[in-house]
């Protein structure tokens, strides 16, 4: 078991290195400037996301797809992984993180449009999408769409299921001295009850648990902010100053360098809001929407509340906090957050303990979503019920043994999703161009989308026929 660990270990180190890194971030600036800098509707996808586009074909509204995306993406890397990137890369890697995420909007943007454009509605009248549909219609890549599929499944059994209910169990047990193992079937219990009623089930629960979880933390936020207040300012001069000048920190990051800032800042950026991996636009194939564009900025907002605003707030929180307090320092690592958040008198560890359960669950819920959907368009719906219950049994397990080797198993799988989805991306980043042209730069996005216009194999969500690997019919 060690041997295979290590293994993994050095796997995911390769994946996750430099050329990953310089990979994603390139398609990130890529599409920003191929599409004509999306990033700039934000406000009309805010808009958007909050609006019902009830008559268009879809299974969910676009805000229940939109939080249903958060819910899978908004964890425990927003809260640990930003601490830890500040602890190994200094304060400057709040700002890589930051423009990471900022880029990274185009590409989830990307993501949600070539969802919808080649997503199918199957025998059983629900909407099926995502990388895997776009790689096969869009590109005739059949098999490199199944391979994504295969790590998808894989993926959501590792960071969307063992590693979230291994974290709920351990801060239960230290917080509140909950046995790991009633908090496994306190889990499965819970998590049944919202995946057995499928995507619409998952949507409604996202749908309320996630702009509460979110607001509480962000709040939790804004009271050590005003706590902290004498140093906000000066913890944003030091953030900018040393993602450029990691010696402008002082203390243990003298010999800290801009490469580790950008390293770790980019990569917890990249890790955390999941723009690239193509996990996302899954769930936003399901979106009710009249054309393919709507959805792709309503998509696209997922990754501003993900990292330009929640990762944003907490590396602030956790420099300013760094500043005020000087028990705290860089070396506590993962713990700085935990520090940082018990300065809150009476309601700050309760506060933060409370945002990291619901945050993983949320993430739960998402990606068995994800990896159903993974596994129907291998093998079709007829073993929708086996993976249910094999994902919640899973949660069990998950919550009562060590999971150094899921970790790493689940980082390779995540890795390994997203080189087939970024080949997608780049090389259907002209069809996301005509389309972002044809609806948002020379048309309007309240024109319904007739897909007969662009005569390229696409579809509207209107069409059947197929096998069950091809996804165009699910039986």
């Amino acid at each position: 078991m060690d041997t295979i660990n290590e293994f993994f270990s050095l796997l995911s180190g390769l994946l996750w290195g430099w050329p990953m890194i310089v990979l994603l971030l390139g398609t990130h600036i890529f599409l920003t400037f191929r599409l004509r800098i999306p990033q700039r509707k934000l406000l009309t996808g805010i808009r958007l996301s909050v609006q019902k586009d009830s008559e268009a074909s879809g299974d969910v509204s676009q805000f229940g797809a939109l939080a249903t995306a958060l819910a899978a993406t908004i964890g425990t890397g927003n809260i640990v992984g930003v601490a830890t990137a500040v602890a190994l890369g200094g304060p400057g890697a709040v700002l890589w993180c930051w423009l990471t995420g900022l880029f990274g909007m185009s590409t989830k943007y990307a993501e949600g449009l070539l969802a919808v454009k080649y997503r199918v509605r199957g025998s059983d009248g629900h909407t099926y999408g995502g990388p895997m549909y776009a790689l096969e219609r869009g590109l005739g890549m059949k098999w490199l769409a199944v391979l994504f599929a295969v790590f998808t499944a894989l993926a959501s059994f590792g960071i969307g299921c063992t590693v979230q209910a291994n974290s709920i169990a351990l801060l239960a047990s230290e917080t509140f001295g909950t046995p790991t193992w009633a908090v496994g079937i306190m889990l499965c219990i819970l998590t049944s009850a919202v995946i057995l009623g499928g995507v619409k089930s998952i949507s409604r629960v996202c749908t309320i648990l996630v702009p509460f979880m979110a607001v509480l933390y962000v709040a939790g936020c804004i009271i050590i902010l005003c706590l902290n207040a004498a140093y906000v300012w000066p913890a944003l001069q030091l953030i900018v100053t040393s993602a450029f000048n990691p010696s402008a920190a002082g203390g243990g990051f003298v010999g800290a360098t801009v490469m580790m800032a950008a390293r770790y800042g980019i990569a917890r950026g990249l890790f955390s809001n999941e723009s690239g991996m193509g996990s996302a636009p899954i769930v936003a194939a399901a979106a009710q929407t009249r054309n393919p564009v709507r959805q792709a900025l309503v998509s696209s907002t997922g990754t501003f509340w993900d990292t330009v605003v929640i990762c944003a707030m907490t590396g602030l929180v956790l420099v300013s906090s760094i500043l005020a307090y000087p028990d705290i320092t860089y070396a506590d690592g993962a713990a700085l957050t935990k520090v940082a958040f018990s300065k809150i008198p009476y309601v700050g560890a309760p506060l933060l303990a409370f945002g990291i359960l619901t945050f993983a669950f949320s993430t739960i819920l998402g990606w068995s979503y994800y990896g159903e959907s993974a596994v129907n368009y291998i093998e079709g719906r007829r073993i929708n019920r086996f993976y249910r219950i094999l994902y919640i049994v899973a949660l069990f397990f998950g919550s009562i043994i060590n999971l150094d080797i899921i970790w790493n198993i689940a980082d390779c799988m995540n890795a390994l999703m997203a080189i087939p989805n970024l080949v997608s991306l780049l090389l259907l980043s002209g069809v996301a161009a005509r389309e972002t042209r044809k609806f948002l730069w020379n048309g309007s996005l309240d024109d319904n989308w007739d897909s007969l216009d662009d005569n390229d194999g696409s579809s509207d969500g209107n069409v059947s026929g197929g096998g069950p690997i091809c996804g165009h019919q699910q039986p």
